[in-house]
């Protein structure tokens, strides 16, 4: 499985604009796109197309006008990565036959393989939605831990350390 340039760009931005949240960032002005492809080096078309879905999945709240911009419509912490993915890409699938309503297999009728396609599904997307955008953007508040709050209420506060990490190529480990 291989993510999209697309998708792989709109972490990028995330990424970028969850370094902007707190005060001290955003007293140099508001966010747009423009800034957004000047900081990461998105081609700016990219990151308007890329900023537009964003909003659209809720991921970025937008206000127009004279001192508008964008911001994170929630803190970097609840934002996952498969968050990001998906709205960009659409639902996370490993094949298209597991997608609901999905009926384009020729192979479906007699497939001994579909019925066991929605674990592997179901745990790619777990992992990606183990990774926050606060984990992925090296705020402060990841150098406690690395899990995200939905794994730290899945583990419980049980004081045990866990520790979650991408590879060079982007592999969970």
């Amino acid at each position: 499985m291989r993510l999209s340039n697309l998708a792989d760009y709109a972490v990028v931005l995330m990424s970028a604009a969850a370094r902007h949240c707190g005060a001290a960032r955003l007293a140099e002005g508001r966010l747009n796109a423009t800034k957004l492809a000047q900081e990461t080096g998105v081609p700016l078309p990219t990151a308007k197309k890329l900023v537009s879905r964003l909003t659209a999945a809720g991921l970025f709240e937008s206000t127009r006008g004279i001192g508008g911009g964008i911001r994170l419509a929630r803190p970097p912490a609840s934002i996952s990565l498969a968050d990001i993915v998906e709205a960009v890409e659409g639902p996370l699938a490993i094949t298209s036959c597991t997608i609901n309503g999905n009926h384009d297999c020729a192979l479906e009728s007699g497939c001994t393989v579909k019925p066991h396609w929605g674990v592997v599904n179901r745990t790619i997307r777990q992992a990606l939605d183990d990774v926050s955008l606060a984990s992925l953007s090296d705020l402060p508040s990841t150098h406690m831990s690395h899990r995200s709050p939905r794994m730290q209420a899945r583990d419980g506060d049980s004081g045990r350390s866990v520790s979650t990490s991408l590879d060079t190529n982007g592999i969970l480990i």
